[in-house]
């Protein structure tokens, strides 16, 4: 039996730690479900990295943007938590394990792997007279969330070479197929 092991985002197996969302995309659960049933039919391991925003603004917290966690506290944040987590990635590989990739979700200002979300979201909610304007300032761009930056950072210092792919609904199917072909190429 092969050894394969895969990163998730913290939300791809406890959805308790994201942000409260009033209106769920329609197939996202069903969809993340997929994944995780494709990981578990094919016996890999699962490391489950931390959800930094949980642990800074706790499940009370309104949804961000990358721009209000791109600080230097934040950063060091990330990295300091993700620590332990390059050494369990070092002691696998170097006793024969086969890291998969690390999943995240794109979308998030912490986890997006290929899109992010940016905007100039910032002051007080509730006294906003411009909160209309503001909310249309959202975007996403196409480039990492603030965690899944510093992951990338760390595991390129150790030379380290994983590949990290972004979950979104519509591409569930292709990284559930990945997925299966990266085991298919280690056996």
């Amino acid at each position: 039996m092969e050894k394969n092991i895969i990163l998730v985002s913290h939300c791809m197996l406890n959805i308790f730690s994201k942000v409260e969302n009033f209106g769920e995309e329609e197939g996202r659960e069903d969809a993340r479900k997929k994944i995780i049933k494709t990981i578990i039919d094919n016996e890999i391991g699962i490391i489950q990295l931390p959800c930094p925003e949980l642990i800074m603004y706790g499940s009370k917290r309104w949804g961000h943007v990358k721009d209000q966690f791109d600080t230097p506290y934040f950063r060091n944040t990330c990295k300091k938590e993700l620590e332990t987590y390059i050494l369990q990635i070092e002691e696998y590989i170097n006793n024969g394990y086969n890291i998969i990739g690390i999943l995240g979700i794109d979308g998030s200002p912490s986890c997006g792997i290929n899109l992010t979300c940016r905007g100039n979201w910032k002051g007080e909610i509730g006294s906003n007279p411009n909160l209309k304007d503001t909310i249309n300032t959202i975007s996403y761009t196409k480039e990492m969330g603030v965690m899944m930056e510093e992951l990338k950072k760390l595991i390129k210092e150790k030379n380290i070479d994983i590949d990290m792919f972004g979950f979104t609904t519509e591409n569930a199917e292709e990284i559930c197929k990945y997925i299966e072909n990266k085991i298919v190429c280690k056996k």
